[in-house]
């Protein structure tokens, strides 16, 4: 039977909730809308707002939006594009909620778990965390933008120090001290489980999957035709998609030069770009018609584009999982992937549910994207594969939440309850 009194646990997610949010804050709405109606546990999962407010899921779960102190926009206007967060070392407005609840689960390395760090000692929560974005892999690359951007003289100089080497190995040690404050990780890859045990030796570290709606996300017959008529595309003709912020982080401008060499070696190949971010101007400039800018789309929506394209091209190497990967697996995509990444996890084996290129240059993907977009059959085998290990190998989001994050809270937070608290 549940507790009488249900657990009370606090998500923090210091990013920005809205239509453009990215796949961090995506996951926990997902994991939260897993949770709605689930005996014993309450759940608030805070995020960034202007204005503040809370909106109710269900009666057990709600999302709450606070107001950031000290925002990160000055930084998205020198890299364009980047979630956007809070850089204060204190939020008060959190502070005075935190105490409320049993479980404190971090799932970054800004504003809330700062505070929650901050606040740890006195009162002994269970804390426990997640970790959702490659921060360092992040801040070397947006550091990289930023030197790019000064005058060659300065940038030269800066390069001489290795800024995006240091920058990263900042951000490093703000995550490591977050795993080591905590009582239990979880970790999106077996890849960062490793890491994360080396970084924290004294924090249990466990795997938190990634879900699927493999209903919503599908193949539907009609989908071409109509991706055709909402968005002008021509009916004929392979369509190459990728789904994400569209930036250098994401590897957005190398798919595109890619594209670019196969429209020059006579493949008619459509570049799809659902999302949004700094680079879709230069990519609208070097492909002019032969690329589609959608923007952000409804989870419905966007089910209905993965299932009207034929290959998903995703060179990202900033992902720690890469849900977008399953859900276009999941519509019978073949997905094409860098590798060694995060992402090639997705894969059971590779070359035949998905393919993986070795270099991070438009030729090796150019040459990764043409057999799949000028072979039908191929193309329809790898996709359907894909779709085999997606639905035997990948969870519905409520049994992510039942096996992998309410024993890890329940866990915790008994043994929390045996630590000596001080007085608020």
């Amino acid at each position: 039977m549940p507790p009488a009194t249900p657990l009370s646990v606090a998500v923090l997610v210091e990013l920005v909730r809205g239509p453009a949010s990215g796949g961090h804050v995506k996951c926990w709405e997902r994991l939260a809308g897993a949770v709605a109606g689930m005996p014993g546990v309450d759940l608030t999962v805070y995020v960034l707002g202007a204005p503040p407010g809370t909106d109710p899921i269900a009666d057990n779960v709600r999302f709450v939006a606070l107001r950031p102190v000290l925002t990160s926009s000055s930084v998205q206007g020198l890299v364009g594009g980047v979630d956007g967060s809070d850089l204060t070392p204190f939020h008060p407005g959190l502070a005075r909620r935190l105490p409320g609840h049993q479980v404190w689960h971090a799932t970054h390395s800004f504003a809330f778990t700062a505070t929650a760090l901050r606040l740890q000692d006195r009162y002994r929560p269970a804390l426990v965390g997640s970790v959702h974005t490659d921060v360092p892999a992040l801040a070397a690359l947006y550091t990289r933008q930023v030197v790019r951007r000064l005058p060659a003289v300065v940038g030269d100089q800066l390069d001489r120090f290795g800024p995006e080497a240091v920058v990263a190995r900042l951000a490093r040690r703000r995550r490591d001290r977050l795993l080591r404050a905590c009582s239990h990780v979880l970790a999106s890859s077996p890849d960062d489980a490793a890491e994360f045990t080396a970084a924290a030796p004294g924090t249990v570290v466990s795997r938190l999957r990634r879900g699927l709606d493999t209903r919503l996300f599908s193949r539907g017959d009609g989908d071409r035709q109509w991706l055709s008529e909402a968005y002008g595309l021509s009916p004929t003709g392979p369509r190459v998609l990728f789904a994400g912020r569209v930036d250098v982080s994401k590897g957005a401008p190398l798919l595109a030069e890619a594209v670019h060499r196969l429209h020059r070696a006579g493949v008619p190949v459509q570049l799809v770009l659902a999302g949004d971010g700094a680079a879709v101007a230069p990519v609208r400039r070097l492909l002019g018609p032969a690329v589609t800018h959608l923007g952000h789309l409804p989870q419905a929506e966007l089910a209905r584009v993965y299932a009207g394209c034929d290959v998903f091209a995703f060179p990202s190497r900033s992902e720690t999982a890469g849900n977008v990967v399953l859900e276009a697996m999941a519509a019978g995509l073949p997905v094409v992937l860098p590798a060694g990444e995060r992402t090639a996890q997705w894969l059971t084996a590779p070359g035949e549910d998905g393919v993986l290129v070795d270099r991070d240059d438009a030729d090796a993907w150019a040459a990764a994207l043409r057999p799949l977009l000028t072979d039908g059959a191929r193309r329809a085998r790898i996709g359907e594969a894909a779709r085999r290990t997606v639905e035997r190998t990948v969870p519905r989001w409520s049994d992510v939440v039942r096996e992998d994050l309410l024993p890890v809270w329940r866990a915790a937070a008994a043994a929390s309850s045996t630590a000596p608290r001080l007085s608020a």
